[in-house]
């Protein structure tokens, strides 16, 4: 039997805590989601989510080396419009064989149900493939358990390099941080745009990242080097990715030859500079495609690129679909949440 529906204390949220689960993976949805009831509570109107924490453990160790209890243990039923939210876990990710998370395992297989919003973070996703809750549906987990998915979920169509992706009433995220966004992306819909802005602005987070986002910032990738002047080469390139960066130009910037640093860079980033420049103006170009009226020559202009048929053939080395299709998504999203 299903418990009763939601009340007035919201839509019944029911996180599921493991072992050794990863903090922020819990921490950071739920801390939306409660921000989204204060500013209910202040514009006097019933709460939007009702918060529970469930688990087969008395207490549950985390990530961070933090102990703590006081759980409700795994009802016998869930209402029709719950939230249920699987996070990831740090350690064997893709091992289920304990006899607590065998206990887990048949608990959702039993209760979980096409009436409830399966939301999972990270490597939640792998419990849910391994209970069969995917099926054939599209799902993301963290880029570095892509493989493990795939082999857990066969059925399923993983999508890799994705913030979160929602297919249905199934929500997974790349884990850690990106459940924030995806728990702002459920706030958007459930309480509505201004309120989801509002609980981003309250938490100092970056509100723009959608689930089309990459995981893998070009902004942030190929930074984990020490090379002095790899580092002043690309501050200068993402300083102003739409310059004219010439290889003599940034040499000098380097203090170096244009053949040595064409070596340094390939050395320790393992890409071209002139992928690198290409990567950085194209992530400037879906920034301005998502966030302004711009028509595709000016974003073209302002990303760097001498047209948009310039922006079009490079733009087809990193990403799957065309610059207009991009577009189109976002704005289709923009729709949904308004």
């Amino acid at each position: 039997m299903a418990a009763s529906t939601s009340t007035d204390a919201g839509i019944p949220v029911y996180f599921l805590l493991r072992e050794s689960l990863l903090t922020l993976d819990v921490i950071g949805p739920a801390e939306v989601l409660r921000y989204a009831n204060r500013f209910a509570e202040q514009s006097g109107r019933a709460p939007y989510f009702d918060l529970h924490f469930i688990s087969v453990h008395r207490e549950v160790g985390t990530s961070v080396g933090l102990t703590i209890s006081g759980f409700e243990e795994l009802p016998e039923g869930l209402p029709d419009d719950a939230i249920l939210v699987l996070s990831g876990c740090v350690g064997r990710d893709d091992d289920f064989s304990s006899a607590a998370d065998q206990l887990v395992v048949a608990w959702l297989r039993r209760h979980c149900t096409v009436r409830h919003k399966l939301v999972c973070i990270c490597t939640g996703t792998l419990l849910a493939g391994y209970a069969g809750l995917l099926g054939q549906r599209k799902c993301t987990t963290h880029h570095s358990h892509i493989k493990e998915l795939r082999g857990i979920a066969p059925a399923a169509e993983v999508l890799e390099n994705r913030i979160f992706v929602e297919d249905g009433d199934l929500c997974t995220s790349a884990g850690v941080t990106t459940g924030i966004d995806l728990a702002l992306h459920l706030v958007a819909q459930i309480a509505g745009h201004a309120c989801s802005a509002s609980v981003a602005r309250s938490l100092v987070v970056y509100m723009r990242r959608t689930g089309a986002d990459p995981q893998l910032s070009p902004w942030l990738v190929a930074r984990n080097h020490l090379h002095p002047a790899v580092h002043r080469v690309q501050n200068a390139v993402i300083k102003d990715p739409a310059g004219d960066w010439s290889v003599a130009r940034l040499a000098e910037i380097a203090c170096t030859s244009e053949r040595h640093l064409t070596r340094l860079f390939r050395e320790h980033t393992g890409d071209s500079l002139v992928d690198y420049i290409h990567r950085i103006r194209i992530a400037l170009a879906r920034d301005l495609l998502v966030q302004s009226p711009f028509d595709m020559e000016h974003v073209a202009e302002k990303a760097g690129f001498h047209s948009s048929r310039q922006l079009r053939r490079v733009w087809k080395k990193f990403e799957t679909h065309p610059p207009s299709m991009h577009r189109e998504q976002a704005e289709a999203g923009a729709a949904r949440v308004a």
